[in-house]
């Protein structure tokens, strides 16, 4: 199968216009079937653990995890990293993205950093697992040389899913998925606490195509954890594109990162129209009239690569990096206690 790939790419070096034909293909075919794994996994699922029986809250997993986090006993905050539409997987974060949850984990002792939920499938399942494509995932991920052009093949996929994410007919069920992994993964992390006697912090920090899944994720978590920990549900977008519809409606606030450099998450304000100034009744129209929803700017950010947001050149002359700006940033939202802001 490889060899087969192998000789597909060398066929698209003849010309753009192979190379256009393809995508175009591609594009169609995914688009058309992109939904169809949502569906077989909404279908494969007990009514009772998606939380569909009337008047039922979903239950909380018990809280017997016998190798947790190790972390202040005083937990009360669980800070949630969904990635952009480039990665292949949540074990595979690049090093900055690595510097980046390890500053957190540092900064924030009462938080528990949990980064192993993939947003870019319904069930949390790696690109490289037991999948039909999985040796295609698997080539495109590790191609070098002019064969790293394969990459493009993980993005255009998650480009789906982040449109699915963003879809009102196969939306909700995708996001419901995602919010029963986020669940899962905070409870393998450190068991979620049954009677923590104050709110539970809940910060989901999604860049680029994963600012729109935390997003859209936000409503299914307000209403499974809010009858047992009354939620504080706070998404911070780094680079992130996104609707104006799902989330802002239930999220305490919404803090929006962007880089000078960055062109693309300028994408989320020109193809939905909710987020057009002149929807004004739009959640996200009227989260940002009412203070909820807030920019902030990183510095001299591109969305990604190098001088992204996660990138470990050093900026200009200076010895902080563009990961540290970021951080810094970060550290610096009005979302963390008085006396961890006094400790940094």
């Amino acid at each position: 199968m490889l060899d087969l790939i192998g000789r597909i790419l060398l066929w698209l070096r003849g010309g753009s216009l192979k190379l256009l034909t393809l995508a175009g293909i591609i594009l169609l075919i995914w688009g058309t079937l992109s939904p169809v794994g949502t569906l077989v996994w909404w279908l494969s699922q007990e009514v009772e653990s998606l939380g569909f029986k009337k008047n039922q809250q979903k239950r909380l997993p018990p809280s017997n995890n016998s190798n947790p986090v190790k972390k202040s006993s005083k937990i009360n905050c669980y800070i949630i990293f969904l990635t952009g539409v480039g990665d292949f997987s949540t074990n595979e974060l690049t090093p900055g993205e690595e510097v980046f949850l390890d500053g957190l984990d540092r900064a924030h002792p009462n938080c528990v950093v949990v980064q192993d939920v993939f947003p870019y499938s319904v069930a949390n399942e790696n690109l490289g697992g037991a999948r039909l494509l999985a040796p295609l995932w698997r080539f495109a991920n590790e191609a070098e040389g002019w064969l790293g052009i394969a990459d493009v093949l993980i993005k255009i996929r998650n480009l789906w899913r982040f449109a699915i994410s963003a879809d009102d007919r196969y939306g909700p069920v995708y996001n419901l998925g995602i919010a029963t992994a986020i669940i899962d993964r905070m409870d393998a992390a450190h068991p979620i606490p049954q009677s923590p006697g104050q709110p539970i912090k809940i910060i989901i920090m999604g860049t680029s195509g994963g600012a729109q899944v935390a997003l859209a994720a936000a409503p299914y978590l307000n209403r499974w954890l809010n009858a047992e920990l009354d939620p504080q549900i706070i998404i911070v977008s780094i680079g992130g594109v996104f609707a104006g519809t799902d989330g802002f409606n239930v999220a305490e606030d919404v803090y929006h990162l962007e880089g000078r450099r960055d062109w693309v998450e300028d994408i989320g304000n020109i193809v939905f129209p909710s987020r057009w100034p002149w929807s004004v009744g739009s959640p996200f129209n009227q989260a940002r009239q009412q203070g909820h929803y807030t920019v902030h700017t990183t510095g001299p950010h591109a969305h990604d690569g190098s001088t992204g947001y996660f990138g470990k050149e050093r900026v200009g002359a200076n010895d902080v990096r563009y990961v540290d700006l970021t951080l810094q940033q970060v550290n610096q939202l009005p979302i963390w206690s008085v006396q961890q802001l006094n400790e940094q």
